[in-house]
């Protein structure tokens, strides 16, 4: 079946897109309608990029759990909403239909309102991928309360800054988690976190691993107690009931935090009406969803990704998912490919950094592995390099998949650049075209729009769409500095790109992971894709460092597979890829063999780390975020 608001054709793309420019008012209404509202809006549209202030659907009324569940019980009510794949292949898998997924969710809400959480309340939750982190945290978006997903692998002082910041009177965390071989003790980093902690009233305790805790009498709960009593209390005579809290379309949904170029990470705020719209609609268009298909994000909850198509994007549109709690490499390399043949996966979207990192496994994890179920492949996180695209296409895809490669951001809440599956055309390593809604300009240095095509500039956005961020948390004046400041009445999204012909789009890069090389702009995303061409090399990271010559050279940091004959014999091969490909004028000056890059667990390399290190600094900032800190003294020892 196909949704009222999806594309099914580059006509209709192209006809949507311009009524979204031209009238985006009557445009989203239309999109709008086909969700549950309480009481319609009064005005679509009002803002400003100057304040910032933006508002999406004026005084309509609805709660987004109701959008994501209640409406679909008549129909989809035993149909899955969440297969549940466990780290251990051995154990069992839970499948959780949208009756059971109702009746947990109803549950949570019950048990936290037990516990004094009302409406606008913070809560915190920091567990592993299992499905009641979905239960939990559309268990506070039925009751109002505003939950922070923290990622489970953040330390204790990234979570008391964050619960400091947000100011959360309630926890919801797990004895510990599994990922791989590892035992997560999340409840004892949680006790870590809480020294000297003023503001946290309860802390409600999941138990998945059965490591040991502390549970501290007045503040420590156990969930399974909690809920147990909430049973009782939302379902009578076999009828589960939990009225669900109505909410103004412009009240916060969540808190994600997201680091920035200053230590202390920025509290991004989505909400409710404008957030739910646009995660359903660029759910179902970018991957042409059709119902009963199923679909697997491998992210994590904690992270944007998770939020927006693994929570409230699918289950707004009644999809089934497939959730994962382990790590793509155990107990083999395989087991993604082993995920998909299971549940007969139909769309698959993971990030270019496991794409990567499985390509250097080669082809024998894939063997006896049915990947025929799949129909769409999708990448997110960075911009995908050409030889991990044709590798994900030809040994994944079999090539009849269309690869979508989304670009978007924490601060974006949903895909803004992408092809649509099948729909629009696709093309190596380019995002291509922005959604509708969306209204991409290159502006140079000054702010000056760039006109024509082909063009190269700074990525901003000169509309708001409905999921756009609406403050940092507690902290107006720092959204407005970090995203509106840099260029009048624009969106700011830190990201250089290039415009071809046809008006597609390919990220290159932070801007400051733009190099000016003796005059010559070169994004750094493209010096990489040159490097990771070369036969031996697994992946790399380029930044640039002050030059006497140049004003900057290209310093270039590459994990290799093994290196031929000498380190010098393998540099040089590498500098003749790179002049292959892109020309002399982008060959590193300096090229350091590394055992890994310092890396923040959705896959992101932190590019400000690794300058810092070629610019001969010693101090690296918060590196506690990172997925292996220690890299980081690796990689200092061996500078060049």
């Amino acid at each position: 079946m196909a949704y009222p608001y999806q594309i099914q054709s580059l006509e209709e793309y192209k006809t949507a897109y311009q009524k979204s420019v031209e009238d985006p008012e009557g445009f989203w209404a239309g999109v709008a309608s086909d969700f549950q509202w309480r009481k319609g809006w009064d005005k679509v549209l009002e803002w400003n990029f100057k304040e910032p202030k933006v508002e999406w659907f004026i005084n309509g009324k609805l709660n987004i759990t109701e959008n994501c569940i209640d409406r679909h019980l008549q129909e989809l009510g035993d149909k899955p909403a969440i297969i549940w794949e466990p780290n251990n292949p051995e154990d069992r898998v839970r499948v959780v239909t949208y009756n059971r997924l109702h009746k947990r969710v109803c549950q949570v809400a019950q048990m936290l309102r037990n516990n004094g959480v009302k409406k606008g309340d913070r809560v915190c939750i920091y567990m592993g991928m299992v499905p009641e982190l979905v239960y939990a945290v559309l268990g506070c978006a039925r009751i109002g309360a505003i939950h922070s997903v923290v990622f489970g692998g953040f330390s204790a002082q990234s979570i008391a800054d964050r619960l400091e910041d947000a100011k959360a009177e309630f926890i919801i965390t797990a004895d510990g988690a599994f990922r791989g071989e590892k035992v997560i003790p999340l409840k004892n980093v949680i006790d870590d976190a809480l020294i000297g902690n003023k503001t946290v009233k309860k802390v409600i305790v999941y138990t998945r691993t059965r490591i040991p805790v502390s549970m501290f009498k007045g503040r420590d709960i156990w969930w399974e107690d909690e809920m147990e009593y909430a049973e009782t209390q939302v379902e009578k005579e076999g009828v589960v009931s939990f009225p669900a809290e109505e909410m103004d379309a412009e009240d916060p949904l969540f808190i994600l935090y997201t680091s920035g170029s200053t230590g202390k990470p920025k509290g991004v705020v989505h909400t409710c009406g404008g957030y739910m719209v646009w995660t359903a609609y660029t759910f179902v268009n970018t991957f042409q969803y059709k119902r009963g298909e199923v679909f697997f994000c491998t992210a994590d909850i904690g992270w944007i990704t998770g939020h927006s198509y693994i929570v409230y994007g699918p289950l707004a549109a009644g999809a089934t998912e497939v959730m994962f709690e382990g790590i793509p490499t155990w107990p083999d390399a395989g087991r993604f490919w082993d995920i998909v043949d299971k549940h007969k996966v139909n769309i698959l979207y993971t990030a270019p950094t496991a794409i990567r990192s499985l390509m250097g496994f080669g082809l024998k994890p894939l063997e006896g592995k049915d990947l025929s179920s799949l129909k769409v492949l999708g990448t997110v996180g960075e911009p995908i390099n050409e030889e991990a695209w044709n590798w994900y296409d030809e040994h994944i895809g079999k090539k009849k998949c269309p690869i979508v490669d989304t670009w978007w951001q924490t601060e974006t809440g949903g895909i803004l650049i992408t092809n649509l599956a099948g729909v629009t055309p696709a093309k190596p390593s380019w995002a291509t075209l922005p959604m509708p809604g969306v209204q991409p300009v290159l502006v140079d240095e000054n702010g000056k729009e760039i006109e024509g095509s082909p063009a190269s500039g700074n990525l901003c956005i000169k509309a708001p769409w409905p999921s756009i961020l609406r403050t940092t948390y507690g902290d107006h004046e720092r959204c407005r500095q970090t995203y509106f400041s840099a260029y009048e009445n624009l969106y700011f999204t830190g990201d250089g790109a290039l415009r071809d012909e046809e008006g597609n789009y390919r990220i290159t890069g932070r801007v400051d992971d733009v190099l000016n090389v003796s005059g010559h702009r070169i994004g750094t995303a493209e010096v990489e894709n040159a490097i990771n061409m070369h036969s031996d090399v697994v992946e790399s990271a380029v930044v640039g460092y002050p030059h006497d010559i140049k004003g900057q050279g290209i310093y270039a940091y590459v994990i290799c597979s093994h290196i031929r004959g000498s380190e010098e014999e393998t540099r040089k091969n590498i500098l003749q890829t790179v002049s292959r490909i892109i020309g002399p004028i982008a060959k590193p000056d300096k090229i350091q063999f590394v055992p890994g890059l310092p890396k923040t667990r959705s896959g992101k390399i932190m590019r400000r780390i690794l300058r810092k290190i070629a610019e001969g600094e010693s101090n690296f900032g918060d590196t506690t975020t990172l997925l292996d800190p220690g890299v980081v003294e690796e990689i200092a020892k061996g500078k060049l």
